[in-house]
Parts: structure tokens; sequence; C-alpha cells
């Protein structure tokens, strides 16, 4: 049940760590959680700077952005709450 059709700025963090559970670019975070270049960098400074995600060099000018084992946690926090609120998305249990 969705009470409303935005998300939440929680979803939308939820949505992030999810696509870098495994390390990703930020054009593939940005196409997977269908944001705007500007709504990414603004997310991802905030991730990062809590110490959520990790930006990683992998060359020049590649980088690759990983969730942190606080970024893991706070999935598991975020996932058991709309859990418990009968929020969760059933094709992703």
């Amino acid at each position: 049940m969705r009470l409303n059709q935005r998300r939440s700025d929680i979803e939308i963090i939820a949505d992030m760590l999810k696509v870098g559970e495994n390390g990703a670019g930020k054009t593939e975070i940005m196409y997977s959680v269908n944001m705007s270049y500007r709504q990414i960098q603004k997310y991802l400074g905030y991730l990062v700077g809590q110490g959520l995600i990790d930006k990683i060099k992998m060359g020049n000018p590649s980088v690759t952005y990983r969730v942190t084992d606080s970024g893991l946690k706070l999935l598991q926090l975020i996932s058991d709450i709309k859990e418990m609120l009968g929020l969760d998305d059933t094709d992703n249990v």
C-alpha cells in the first residue's frame, strides 16, 4: 500500500543504498533510482558525508560508490520499519 505517489527522502536513500550494495557508478545509480543528475549529486553528497556510502576512486575519472557497514545497517532498519508498517515492497522481499 502506498500512502502517496512520491517517494520520501528515506525511500530514495534506501533505493540508493540498495544500488550501491555491490558498488555502482553515478550514472548507474541515477538511472536505477530514476533521478536527475542534480538530485543524485545532492543525495550522494549527503550519504558520503554521513558515512553511509564510500566514494572509491577506480582510476581517472572512474569513481564507484559502495555502501558502508553503517549504510547496510540503515538499509536493514528501513526495511524492518517498512515491513512493520505494512509498506514493504512485495517484489523486493
